[in-house]
Formats: C-alpha cells, sequence, structure tokens
C-alpha cells in the first residue's frame, strides 16, 4: 500500500515537472516570436496579447502546483486519525 501511494506522488510529481518545461519552453518561444525577436521588425514588449497565452496558461499551472502540494501535504487517513483523536478526547473527558 505504502509503495502504490509512493508511485503515485512520484506520478504527480513528474506530471508537474514535465507540465512545468513545457509551459516555459512553449511561452518563452511564444514570447520571443511574438514581440518580434526572432523575426525581423522592431522589437515590441508591451503589448499584453504577447502575454495572454502564458498568463492563461500559468493559471493552469497553478492549480497544478496546488494539486501537487495537496496531494504530497494531505494524509488519506486524516478522517481516520480525526475520529481517533475525537474520541480519545472524548474518552479522556469523561
Amino acid at each position: 500500500m505504502k509503495y502504490i501511494k509512493a508511485k503515485k506522488k512520484v506520478d504527480a510529481l513528474k506530471g508537474l515537472y514535465e507540465h512545468l518545461t513545457v509551459y516555459i519552453l512553449i511561452n518563452g518561444f511564444m514570447i520571443l516570436y511574438n514581440t518580434n525577436v526572432l523575426r525581423s521588425g522592431e522589437i515590441d514588449f508591451s503589448g499584453f496579447g504577447n502575454y495572454f497565452t502564458a498568463i492563461m496558461w500559468g493559471i493552469g499551472l497553478f492549480f497544478h502546483i496546488l494539486y501537487v502540494i495537496v496531494l504530497f501535504n494531505f494524509d488519506s487517513n486524516f478522517i481516520d486519525r480525526w475520529e481517533e483523536k475525537k474520541i480519545k478526547e472524548i474518552i479522556d473527558k469523561d
């Protein structure tokens, strides 16, 4: 059971690293292309449209990061431990 949980966490972390790598590569290229760094023309970093895809994709990446953080910090036995703690608390109180 521990192996399955560990494998799930490793897969989630691997997926996050892949997502982050693709995000950086694709959006870096798109920003450089849209601002005319990779094309001949006047270089212009001021337009919002140059960053729109990176911002929207960044929101999705943010939620992916939150998912991985919750997965790593949330123990699936939380409810069982809470019940045991409450039972012990009530017994000690009585």
